[in-house]
C-alpha cells in the first residue's frame, strides 16, 4: 500500500506513517496550556516525553483547533533532548552513587533535589536554562571544593562526574550548539522563551487542512516580488544557493485568530455529517455559491452559540475557506487563480517534497506547499467523479480537462509511477493571447505579426510547431483571433486548451469538438476517436478548421481532406517539433501521411524557448516562418521544398525577412515563392499591395503596444479590445476598397489610429484616473482610521 497508518493512541498522541516517514501527532485540544513548543514549557515537556516513547518519528505535529508542524530538523533537536532524558533515566542519575556515594549522606539530599529537578523538569521544559544551570552548579561546586576539606572533596568527585556528564551530553546537542551561537552574538540569555521562538518556527495550518505550508521564508533569501491573489498573498524570493526561485503563498486560512479557527473546525465537523440530496446544478459557480450560503448560516449559528463576535464580511471569508476544502480543491485553486502560473507539479512520493510550479516571470519555482497523500487522494477522488474515469493500478493514468479551474490535469500512479501518485496541472490562460501581447514580450517582431495576420486572412493552411512550453498553443490562440468574424470556426481538441467560450463572447462563431485522449489508459464509451470526430467536422459545413494538436491517426484524415479540397477555408493546428523539416518527418514518417498530402500545408511556424548565452531564464520566440512549396517529390530539404520567409537570430535577438520578399525590383524571383503567387492570383492584387497590407497590420498592432507602454494600460492588449479594434481596421479597409482609386494605406492608418484614440484610449485613461482617485481615497480613509485608533489608545 502507498500509505499505512499506525494509530498508536497513547496518552493523547499517535504516530502516523506515510510513504516511509513518521509523524508524531500530539493531541493538545484538552490541554490547559497552549499548543506551542516555543511558547509553553509544559508543551515542550509533553512533546519530549512522547519522543522518548517514539524515538523513530521524523516530524511532530501539535493538534488543537489548528496544527503546528515541526519539520525534520526541529524534531531532530527535540529527539536529541529526549535521548538524553532516556539515558539519564535509565542510569538513574539521581541515585546516591552518582551524587557522592557512601559516607556522603549529608550532601545527598540537596544534590538529589537539584538533579531530580534538572532531569524531570528543567531539561524537559527549558533545555537551554538547564545547560546554563549545570554550568553554574559545576562552578559553584568547584568553588566549594577549594574551601572544603578532604571529606567534602571525596564526596564531590562522583557528583562532579555526573554534572560534567550531563553538561557534555547537552553540549553535544544541536539545540545547545545553536543556542550558544545565538548567545555569542547577544552576550546574554534573552528573557522568557525568546530563544525558542527563534529555534522553533513552526508552520501553522487549520486542523482540517491536510496540506502543509511553510510560513517563514528561509534565512538569507532576497524578496524580489510580491502581489495579491484575492485574499491571499504571494512572495517571490531569490535563494543564494538555489537555481529555482521560491514561490511562497500566504492564504488567509493560515493566519486567523483562534476563535475563527474554532469556527472553521466546528463548521467543517457539522457540514461533513450533512447529506444534501436532490440538488443539481449545471453551473459549478452556482453550486459553489449555494454551499457558501449554507456555510455562512452555519458559521453564524456557531458564533452566536459560543458568544463569538464576528461581522458578515468575516463570515463570508470563513465560508469561502470551508467551501475551498469541502466542495473545492484546496490550495490548488488559489495557485491556479494566479494568471502568472502556467504549470504545477506534485511529484512522488507525495508529502516528501514541496510542490513546484512554473511562474511566467521567474520560471520554475519551489513553493512552500507540501501536499500530503491524504489530500492528494481526496482531490483525485473529485477528479474521478468529474471525469467519470477510473484511476487504479489497472488504469494508472487519469488525463482530463477541469474547466472549473481552467486547467488540464494529468495524474499518474502505480505501476507507471513506482513511488506512488504524482500530478501535473497545466493552467490555461482564461483570456487568449493576442499578437500585440506577443509583440509586447518580444515573442515576434511587428512585421512578423503583420505577416501572420495577413496569411491567416489569406486562408493559408498553417502548422504551429515547437517543444512543450514553447508557446505554440498560445500562438495558435492569437492566430484564431485574426480570422475574420464572418467565418465559422470548428475546433477539435482532446484536451480543452482553447478558450472557446470566451471567444464566443468576443463575437466569433465557434463549434467545439472534444475527442478521446490518446494518452488516457481508460476510455469511456461516449468518447469519440479523433479521426472519427474529424470526419464528422468535415460534414458540418463550410468552416475554418482548428485542430488543437495533431497527434495520431487523425493526421491522415486531416491532410486527405486538405489535399482534395474538402476544407475550403484556413486550416490550423499544432504539432510537436523543432523545425519545418521535423514537422514533415513526423507527419510523413511517423504518422504515415503521404508526402503529396503533406504539401497541402502552406506555412510552418516554429516556436522555441531561447536561453540567451546559456542563461537559466527562458524567453519564447517565433524562430521561423517557413513556406512549404509544392514542386518537390520526396525530400523537401534535398529538393528545396522549404522557403524561409522570416528567420530569427539569438545572437542579435532580431528577425530577418528573406530578401526574396523585401525588394520590389526583384519581383521576378518571388515566383520561387508559390504562396505569394497564389495570393496574387486568387485576390487579383499585385506584390506592392500585399506588402502595404502586411505593413498596415504590423503598424496597427505596434501602435497598441506603444499605447500600452506610454500610458501603462495593459488592458488594451487584451482580446476584448484587440478584436474589435482589428475588426474596425478590416471594415475601414473594406470601405476603402469599394472606391476605384488605389488605397492610400498611410491615410487609412491615420484614420484608424484617430478612431482608436477616441473610442478606446481616452476612456481607458479616464478609467485609470478614476481608479487611482478611488484608491487614494481609500488609502486616506485607512490612514484616518489608524490615526483614530492610535489616538483612542492614548
Amino acid at each position: 500500500m502507498a500509505e499505512t497508518l499506525d494509530m498508536l493512541k497513547t496518552c493523547g498522541a499517535m504516530v502516523k506513517r506515510s510513504e516511509g516517514r513518521k509523524d508524531l501527532i500530539v493531541n493538545c485540544r484538552n490541554c490547559i496550556y497552549g499548543a506551542s513548543i516555543s511558547d509553553y514549557p509544559q508543551c515542550m515537556a509533553r512533546t519530549i516525553d512522547k519522543l522518548v516513547d517514539h524515538p523513530d518519528v521524523d516530524t511532530v505535529t501539535l493538534e488543537e483547533f489548528y496544527e503546528r508542524l515541526y519539520d525534520e530538523k526541529q524534531t531532530a533537536m527535540l529527539k536529541e533532548i529526549a535521548q538524553i532524558l532516556a539515558r539519564l533515566t535509565s542510569e538513574r542519575i539521581w541515585a546516591p552513587s552518582h551524587l557522592g556515594g557512601a559516607g556522603c549522606d549529608k550532601y545527598i539530599p540537596e544534590r538529589s533535589d537539584y538533579v531530580t529537578n534538572l532531569v524531570h523538569n528543567l531539561i524537559r521544559t527549558d533545555p537551554v536554562a538547564a545547560y546554563f544551570s549545570v554550568k553554574q552548579e559545576i562552578e559553584k561546586e568547584g568553588a566549594k571544593a577549594g574551601a572544603g576539606g578532604g571529606d567534602y572533596q571525596k564526596c564531590l568527585q562522583p557528583y562532579l562526574k555526573t554534572l560534567l556528564e550531563i553538561k557534555t551530553l547537552l553540549e553535544s546537542t544541536t539545540l545547545i550548539k545553536k543556542a550558544n551561537l545565538i548567545l555569542s552574538k547577544l552576550h546574554k540569555l534573552p528573557a522568557g522563551r525568546g530563544i525558542y521562538r527563534t529555534l522553533f518556527e513552526s508552520a501553522i495550518k487549520p486542523s482540517f487542512i491536510r496540506t502543509r505550508l511553510e510560513t517563514g521564508a528561509p534565512k538569507g533569501v532576497e524578496l524580489i516580488d510580491s502581489y495579491k491573489l484575492g485574499d491571499s498573498e504571494v512572495e517571490i524570493y531569490k535563494h543564494p544557493e538555489k537555481l529555482a526561485y521560491l514561490y511562497y503563498l500566504y492564504p488567509p486560512e493560515y493566519s486567523l485568530p483562534p476563535d475563527q479557527y474554532f469556527l472553521l473546525n466546528k463548521t467543517k465537523e457539522i457540514v461533513s455529517k450533512q447529506k444534501i440530496e436532490g440538488i443539481e446544478f449545471e453551473d459549478p459557480t452556482e453550486t459553489r455559491r449555494y454551499f457558501e450560503r449554507i456555510y455562512e448560516g452555519t458559521i453564524s449559528d456557531i458564533a452566536e452559540q459560543n458568544n463569538i463576535k464576528i461581522d458578515y464580511k468575516e463570515i463570508q471569508k470563513l465560508s469561502k475557506i470551508v467551501a475551498r476544502y469541502t466542495v473545492g480543491f484546496g490550495l490548488l485553486e488559489i495557485v491556479l487563480s494566479d494568471d502568472r502560473v502556467t504549470d504545477i507539479y506534485i511529484d512522488a512520493p507525495i508529502g516528501r517534497y514541496p510542490v513546484y510550479l512554473v511562474q511566467g516571470d521567474y520560471g520554475q519555482c519551489e513553493t512552500n506547499i507540501v501536499y500530503t497523500l491524504d489530500e492528494a487522494r481526496s482531490i483525485i477522488s473529485k477528479f474521478r467523479a468529474i471525469s467519470g474515469r477510473p484511476f487504479d493500478e489497472s488504469h494508472p493514468v487519469l488525463d482530463m480537462d477541469l474547466s472549473i479551474l481552467s486547467s488540464r490535469i494529468c495524474v499518474i500512479g502505480k505501476p507507471l509511477s513506482p513511488n506512488g501518485i504524482a500530478m501535473a496541472l497545466r493552467r490555461h490562460k482564461e483570456t487568449p493571447w493576442t499578437l500585440p501581447q506577443f509583440l509586447d514580450v518580444k515573442m515576434l517582431s511587428p512585421l512578423g505579426a503583420g505577416l501572420l495576420s495577413f496569411f491567416i486572412d489569406a486562408q493559408a493552411s498553417t502548422i504551429v510547431t515547437g517543444s512543450r512550453g514553447s508557446g505554440k498553443t498560445s500562438l495558435l490562440n492569437a492566430l484564431i483571433l485574426e480570422i475574420p468574424q464572418n467565418l465559422r470556426i470548428l475546433t477539435q481538441e482532446d484536451t480543452l486548451e482553447l478558450p472557446v467560450d470566451y471567444m464566443k463572447n468576443l463575437g466569433f462563431t465557434i463549434q467545439r469538438l472534444k475527442t478521446r485522449s490518446v494518452i488516457q489508459s481508460s476510455q469511456t464509451e461516449s468518447e469519440v476517436a479523433p479521426e472519427e470526430a474529424l470526419r464528422t467536422a468535415l460534414r458540418l459545413g463550410d468552416s475554418v478548421l482548428i485542430v488543437g494538436e495533431v497527434r495520431s491517426t487523425e493526421a491522415r484524415v486531416l491532410y486527405e481532406a486538405m489535399r482534395v479540397g474538402a476544407v475550403g477555408n484556413v486550416v490550423m493546428g499544432t504539432i510537436h517539433g523543432e523545425s519545418a523539416y521535423s514537422v514533415w518527418d513526423r507527419i510523413v514518417n511517423d504518422l504515415d501521411v503521404p508526402t503529396t498530402s503533406f504539401k497541402a500545408t502552406d506555412l510552418v511556424i516554429v516556436c522555441a524557448p531561447i536561453r540567451f548565452q546559456g542563461s537559466l531564464t527562458k524567453h519564447r520566440r517565433v524562430v521561423q516562418v517557413t513556406e512549404v512549396k509544392k514542386h518537390w517529390e520526396h525530400d523537401p530539404y534535398m529538393e528545396n521544398g522549404f522557403e524561409d520567409i522570416l528567420s530569427y537570430s539569438a545572437n542579435t535577438d532580431e528577425w530577418t525577412l528573406n530578401k526574396l520578399y523585401t525588394d520590389e525590383k526583384v519581383y521576378e524571383t518571388t515566383k520561387e515563392s508559390e504562396i505569394f503567387e497564389k495570393i496574387m492570383k486568387m485576390r487579383g492584387i499585385d506584390f506592392q499591395t500585399i506588402w502595404e497590407e502586411i505593413n498596415l497590420r504590423a503598424k496597427t498592432k505596434s501602435y497598441l503596444v506603444e499605447v500600452k507602454r506610454k500610458y501603462d494600460i495593459p488592458l488594451i492588449l487584451e482580446s476584448q479590445y484587440t478584436v474589435p479594434i482589428h475588426n474596425k481596421m478590416q471594415l475601414m479597409e473594406e470601405e476603402a476598397k469599394s472606391g476605384s482609386k488605389r488605397i492610400d494605406y498611410n491615410d487609412l492608418y491615420s484614420q484608424w489610429k484617430k478612431w482608436v484614440d477616441e473610442r478606446y484610449v481616452k476612456p481607458l485613461l479616464a478609467r485609470k484616473a478614476k481608479l487611482k482617485e478611488l484608491q487614494e481615497r481609500r488609502m486616506a480613509q485607512l490612514r484616518a482610521r489608524k490615526e483614530a485608533v492610535r489616538i483612542s489608545k492614548k
